[in-house]
Parts: structure tokens; sequence; C-alpha cells
């Protein structure tokens, strides 16, 4: 679950994850749309002592709504008009026997997702059998669609200290420099493309906006938005569809045509040429490469071959990578790949020294001329299949990886079974893999180096 932090409103999910176990496998999925717009989505199972309710606002990835929609986010888990502070939310949350509230944005394709989560205990380990999903889905709307308004906006205070708390969370995102690497060679990769804008937005447009304006785009957001309302536990379909539809809060949304862009899973076609590449230096103490591979694939199932193609290529401990460039020749102390579906593209990423960059670049690119030639084993095949199937298996593990993976295949706007999607897996063989390598194009390289002065002060020391 990615999350904007909470700060000083507490997790009460103590006495709930000492309750999760695993409780068999029954899990029944099925959706209908409730109003135009408004989507429910119901996943029966019987696998965990919880109920997860969640609630998604999808519209488009664009440079003037990203920090808006990351700051809005925050500010509508402050109050809402009948609950009108953090500390009187935590207190409902403690009296459902501590239930957990959490929330936060996620870049999903080109969509910009708020996400907003509420997890209580399932009823048959409440008093009396309870049923307290009513009261949950109650505060869980409310905090979204009625919110605390003053004098036509949102709380002066609220909105100052959220565009705080979201300053420190953008300054911050150079601290951990693996992941900085990363965001910036998808930021050169997709310049000037939505999927290339930072999540949670940019702080010279987060100090112009106003209480009034965020407002403002509130109301626009929730007559536009696509809205998903997931549950996920063990109480019938027709009571969850009597609770969401008789909510207050959802009742008095009207019917809409939303704003969203259908994650197709599928790239333009780019030409073998040469890559971008970009060179930046910092204070490290190790180099991070990161490149970034177009695949030039349109067929019905690349995806799933692409799975497998990662998989061999860097996916774990025994991939090609992992093997050849970090345990072989000993040039990277971390590398590895993964496989960007929604944009069908792959990432390999390799902590490096600095001397090593051009030797550590060499051994990668003779990897992808492996792949492209077939030089790799029917057991590398196998053991990569391995791999992605059971990450598939533990897909079911997790109620939010669970619910996740299905808000995924709506916004695809396709439905894949996870059964299918583990026979789809097993079906890949090496001919289809080597038609992929073979159309598989490096876009860009990144590289975050050591700045000079302390590769000298290194190279003193050593």
């Amino acid at each position: 679950m990615c999350t904007i932090p909470l700060n000083n409103f507490p997790r009460l999910d103590y006495n709930i994850h000492e309750f999760k176990k695993e409780r068999g496998k029954i899990m029944n999925y099925q959706k209908e749309e409730i109003k135009q717009g408004i989507t429910l989505h119901q996943i029966y199972t019987e696998n965990y002592k919880t109920n997860l309710s969640a609630v998604f606002l999808a519209t488009p990835l664009k440079k003037e709504n990203v920090t808006l929609d990351a700051l809005l986010t925050a500010v509508l888990r402050r109050g809402t008009k009948n609950i009108s502070s953090q500390d009187l939310i935590s207190k409902k949350l403690e009296m459902l026997y501590g239930a957990s509230f959490d929330c936060g944005v996620e870049k999903t394709g080109d969509n910009h997702i708020m996400k907003f989560y509420l997890e209580t205990l399932s009823e048959e380990f409440l008093p009396s059998a309870e049923n307290i999903l009513k009261e949950a889905i109650d505060i869980l709307t409310d905090i979204i669609f009625n919110p605390l308004i003053e004098n036509g906006r949102f709380k002066q205070e609220y909105v100052e200290g959220e565009k705080k708390n979201l300053k420190q969370i953008i300054e911050a995102k150079i601290d951990n420099k693996a992941k900085y690497a990363y965001d910036r060679c998808i930021e050169e990769m997709f310049k000037n493309k939505p999927y290339g804008l930072y999540k949670y937005g940019y702080i010279e447009e987060l100090e112009k906006i106003t209480p009034e304006e965020l407002y403002d785009y509130y109301k626009k957001l929730i007559n536009n938005c696509k809205i998903d309302i997931f549950y996920s536990g063990t109480i019938n379909k027709e009571q969850v569809k009597q609770i969401v539809e008789q909510n207050e809060n959802i009742k008095k949304l009207n019917d809409r045509k939303p704003e969203y862009v259908i994650n197709n899973e599928t790239t333009e076609q780019i030409e073998n040429k040469e890559p971008n590449i970009i060179n930046e230096s910092m204070q490290i103490t190790q180099g991070k490469l990161v490149m970034g591979l177009n695949i030039n694939e349109i067929a019905e199932d690349s995806r799933f071959i692409a799975s497998v193609y990662n998989a061999i290529l860097g996916g774990g401990a025994n991939s090609k990578l992992f093997q050849n460039v970090r345990e072989k020749a000993s040039l990277a102390y971390t590398a590895g790949s993964n496989y960007n579906r929604t944009k069908n593209c792959i990432f390999i990423r390799a902590g490096i020294e600095i001397q090593n960059y051009q030797r550590a670049l060499d051994t990668i690119k003779q990897q992808l001329e492996d792949m492209k030639n077939g030089n790799f084993t029917d057991k590398d095949i196998k053991d990569s299949k391995e791999l992605i199937l059971a990450s598939i298996e533990g897909i079911s593990e997790e109620q939010d990886t669970e619910i996740t993976y299905y808000y995924g295949q709506e916004l695809a706007n396709r439905f894949v079974e996870l059964k299918e999607y583990m026979e789809k897996i097993k079906a890949v063989n090496k001919e289809q893999i080597i038609q992929l390598a073979q159309n598989v194009v490096i876009n860009t390289i990144y590289f975050l180096k050591i700045q000079f002065h302390i590769l000298s002060i290194k190279k003193f020391l050593y």
C-alpha cells in the first residue's frame, strides 16, 4: 500500500494483524456499476480475519493536477463535516475494535490514483457476530465525500499543515539514492509524457495552492473522476451492495462520465536508435545505474512473455544479470530488473563503483544480446516461471495486494483470472521469448555517479 505518511494520525492495526492467518482459498470476485462512473467490486474471501474496504479515485495524470491530487488526499484525512478532526476520527476507529485507516497516491499507467483504505475485524470475531461494515463504510466515505469546509474552502490550518508535510516528502525523494535514480530514469524516459510526472507533485506548484483553489479542484474532481469501491471479506454480496447503495455519501454523488485513461499495456514503437544517456553527480558512496528498455512487441499475450523474459534476465538470484554482472564479474553490488506491465517496458538497476561503469554496461548489454540469441536454458525458463507463479499465488495472501490486482484489471479494461494468468505464464516457450527479446530496445541509460572530490578521497584512502 503506497501511503502519504499519516504523521499524527495513529495507525490502529495492532490488534487486527495479530489475527491474520491462512484460512483456506475460497475466493469469488464480481463487479457491477451501481451508478454511472461508480463501480462496486466485491471479493468474497475466507483467507483473512479482516474486512478491507477501499475507495479509489482515478483521474488522468497531468502536470497541473498531480500536486493537487497529492495534497488533496492528505487534507481529506484531516477531518469531515461529521468528524471534524484526526483525533475524533481516531476515536471512531478505536470504537470499531481498532480499525485501521490509510491513504495515499499512486501512478498506474497514465492515471493518478487517490487511494483510501479502511480495515476492520471480520464480524465472526466480534461480540455477538456484530456487523460493523456499515459504520466503516460511513467513516470511509465521509472522509472522501463529506470533507470539512469553512467559508467555502478547506480549513486553512489543515491545508497549510499538509503543504508542509508534502513539501518534506518531495524534498526527501533524494534521500533514497537508488529510488531517486529509478525515478529520474522514468522521468527522462517519459519526458513530456504523463508517466514521467512525479506522483507527489512539485514544490513550485505546491506553494501556489490556496484552500479555495484546492476546494474548487476537489469539486471538479469528484464530478469527473472514476470511482471504484472495493470490499474484501466474508459478508455476502447482497448485504455489501445494500450498505454501499444506501450510504448517504454515495447517494448524493451524481452520475458521471469519468475522465481516465484505459491502460492498454502497450507502448509506441521506437526505432533502434542510440539510447538517451544521462549522467548526474551527487555526494554518494556508490554509483546507481538504471536502464529503461522499450518492448516493441504488440502480440496479444506479449505481457506474459515479457514477464518470463524479465525473470530470466534479472528477476532473482539465478537471473543472468545477477549471476553474470554481480557474481561472476563482481561489477555490481546489486543487479536486477523489473517489468512495468502498464507501460510495457523493463528497467534494469545496478549499484556499481564509478570505475566499473563501462564494464558493467557492456556486460549488461551482453546479457540482452544473449537473450536475443537464445543463450539461456530450459532450466532458466522453468526456474523463472516458478518464480512468477509463486508471486501470482502470493497475490491472494494480502488483501490490499489482491484488491490492487483486480483494480489493475479494471483500469486495463480486461479481466484475467489468477488461474488463467498462471496458465498463460506456463504456456510461454523459448521461441516466444527469443522473438520478444529481439524487439527489446534500450531507450534510456541513467547513471548517478559519485562527485569527483569524494572519488578522489576514496582513491587516497584506498
